[in-house]
């Protein structure tokens, strides 16, 4: 089994609120329990910047599932490689909405403040999303 680390982008849906976000991060979790994945979601009410890690046909099969899930759109690989460790272990699926914090990490790893994961490299959204957990409490 090969590892792999997935880091993708994508645009919310208008009607995806705080309920449908909550219902998306609890069946994620779920998902990715069973199915051995790791990782985490950085996202404000219009983006997503998300991290998976896992076996090749874990990661792939829950790609092809967000590609085809109405709530998002524009979906976007920034990074898919094989590695030789998880980094993002600890979370099913860690949650980081934007906060002062990420505002400051925003600025730091792209031209702007304001959250737009579009306009980062797949390794400034590595990095950021590094910067990230450290912040985020073990599940």
């Amino acid at each position: 089994m090969f590892l792999t680390r997935l880091i993708y982008v994508s645009t919310l849906c208008e009607s995806c609120d705080d309920k449908a976000l909550n219902d998306i991060l609890n069946i994620s979790r779920e998902h990715n329990q069973k199915r051995h994945l790791t990782g985490l979601l950085s996202h404000n009410n219009k983006y997503f910047l998300q991290c998976l890690e896992g076996s090749r046909s874990a990661v792939n099969h829950t790609y092809n599932h967000i590609l085809n899930d109405s709530r998002h759109s524009n979906v976007l690989i920034l990074d898919y490689k094989e590695i030789s460790q998880r980094e993002f272990g600890d979370w099913s699926m860690g949650d980081i909405p934007q906060s002062h914090l990420t505002t400051l990490l925003n600025l730091q790893f792209s031209g702007s403040n304001e959250f737009n994961p579009y306009e980062l490299s797949g390794e400034s959204a590595y990095l950021m999303l590094l910067e990230l957990k450290k912040n985020l409490p073990s599940e």
